[in-house]
């Protein structure tokens, strides 16, 4: 599988974007175009819609009002005022912006999704948003006021603005108006949108999903580094390698377990602190033992989100669709975010596991109770020295605060239009938030990173299990020791553990592994 950064090219068709394919559009900036089956499904989708609009039927969103006012009939002299107003009324969010990345995710699920040729929008709507993220072009759009039904009305909205020459948008690191972005990267903007054009762009889980796919590739190599993380703190507190042994995981079955004791068996190959270190105790803690269960759990929570963020990148969200085949325009309710919330809370809930589990490693290693032989708080000259104290408070803090916000936003729903659309998913509040635990996830990671190189000199100085580390914890110990030194007396740490953070974010750490175990996974 391509690394999205290798990828420089994405053809959009409706029903093949990868989640690999959509960040390397989102975030590394992969040119993106437009398949010719795309094309033509589009054109024969909105013949379909003029002509349900020319005969006058009766068709939510094309001749008639929206939500509460479905039943409000609309000729068809005024059916793209219809559509522009909607843009107009619903861009009402409020509060800070998407990221650049998260936002040109946005444009880009509206853009495939309307490739599925049964929206009924004309085919320059899509050539336009393929143009915007070509060029650079990207919406500001504010993150707060979408209840997750009918879709991402309010952020998809502000998104629509700019195609209008309205709104405010970035291009070239300035934040201009949306006119002003256009005229300077040369794409055309519409005067008007046309009947269903509205809904087209507004209708659908783009938001949400944008922001909880990208959140979830990133939880997936957190889940890795985890692995790679916990080996050497492992090592570093002499455990027990039994715990490990690929029968005790067979006999229970569970996929992920399986995987991460594979994994930990891999890292901590050739360890002769390891080595020297068995049958020190009859077993660990269950921070240690437990790994591949807790470890595990989240791999396998991480692939059901995944199978569901894999489905919604190519989803038809909007409302109504129309269908060739019989001319039938149907309204539904595939714009609800139900799907994508409660994958997304799920999401928040696994990386807050993987914080907590490591934290509790983490303050293994400060606590010399639970050290097995390390000195206190990882300093050699402890009282007038700290060590590596509040280090463990931070991501105690951190651990905390995901507990806070693992709370399931899908658990919440509040009506709106008159009661029409009485029961929200509130799915883009749940991505949000998922983004929010992701990041204290992958920040207390870092500091157990920290902490298990520190923790590992010390060991290396009190014995009495020798020096020698496996090769991929030699590998990720000199990774960080080549931007942060052994502390031997207190210093701001802060500057350390923001080159730690750094390394975490990045592709360094998991690379070099892939690169020495290429059964690593």
């Amino acid at each position: 599988m391509d690394h999205p950064h290798a990828i420089q090219a994405v053809v959009l068709d409706g029903k093949h974007l990868t989640l690999e394919q959509f960040v390397a559009v989102a975030r590394y900036g992969a040119q993106v175009s437009l398949s010719r089956e795309a094309k033509e499904a589009l054109a024969a989708s909105r013949a379909l819609a003029d002509k349900i609009s020319q005969e006058k039927r009766v068709a939510y969103g094309i001749t008639t009002g929206f939500g509460d006012f479905a039943n409000v009939a609309v000729p068809e002299e005024m059916s793209s005022e219809l559509s522009t107003n909607l843009i107009l009324s619903h861009a009402v969010g409020t509060g800070d912006p998407y990221s650049i990345e998260q936002t040109r995710g946005m444009m880009l699920l509206r853009a495939n999704a309307l490739c599925g040729g049964i929206s009924g929008v004309r085919p320059i709507l899509v050539e336009i948003l393929i143009q915007m993220l070509n060029l650079g072009v990207t919406p500001w759009v504010p993150q707060k006021g979408s209840l997750g039904a009918s879709g991402d009305l309010a952020p998809l909205s502000h998104m629509g603005l700019v195609l209008l020459g309205r709104g405010k948008a970035y291009y070239r690191g300035s934040l201009l108006s949306g006119r002003e972005a256009m005229d300077l990267a040369g794409i055309p903007v519409l005067d008007t949108l046309v009947s269903k054009e509205g809904l087209g762009i507004t209708n659908g889980t783009c938001a949400m999903t944008s922001v909880g796919a990208l959140a979830l590739y990133d939880a997936l190599q957190a889940a890795k580094l985890a692995d790679i993380i916990s080996a050497l703190t492992f090592t570093a507190l002499g455990g027990q390698l039994d715990a490990f042994q690929e029968r005790m995981h067979t006999a229970r079955g569970q996929r992920g377990q399986i995987q991460v004791a594979k994994n930990i068996r891999l890292l901590t190959e050739g360890s002769e602190i390891l080595d020297h270190a068995q049958k020190a105790r009859v077993q660990d803690a269950y921070a240690l033992r437990c790994i591949p269960q807790v470890h595990g759990a989240v791999r396998d929570a991480l692939a059901y989100v995944k199978e569901k963020v894999d489905i919604e990148l190519n989803a038809v969200t909007d409302n109504p669709l129309l269908f060739l085949e019989d001319e039938q325009v149907i309204s539904g309710g595939n714009f609800h975010g139900e799907p994508m919330a409660l994958a997304f809370d799920f999401l928040g809930l696994a990386c807050s596991e993987l914080a907590s589990i490591s934290e509790r490693r983490l303050e293994r290693m400060v606590n010399q109770s639970l050290s097995n032989g390390l000195t206190r708080f990882l300093t050699t000259k402890g009282g007038v020295n700290s060590g590596f104290m509040i280090v463990q408070y931070s991501a105690a803090s951190m651990v905390s605060e995901n507990k806070v916000l693992v709370h399931p936003a899908s658990a919440d729903s509040i009506p709106s239009s008159a009661n029409q659309e009485d029961f929200v998913s509130m799915g883009t509040t749940a991505a949000r938030k998922a983004v929010w635990i992701l990041e204290n996830t992958r920040s207390v990671l870092a500091y157990e990173l920290f902490t298990a190189c520190q923790a590992v000199d010390i060991r290396r100085m009190v014995g009495p299990w020798g020096e020698g580390l496996s090769p991929a914890c030699q590998a990720v110990y000199d990774q960080v020791r080549a931007v942060v030194d052994f502390c031997p007396e207190d210093r701001e740490l802060k500057p350390d553990l923001e080159q730690v953070e750094a390394l975490v974010r990045s592709d360094t750490l998991l690379s070099a592994i892939e690169a020495l175990i290429p059964d690593f996974t």
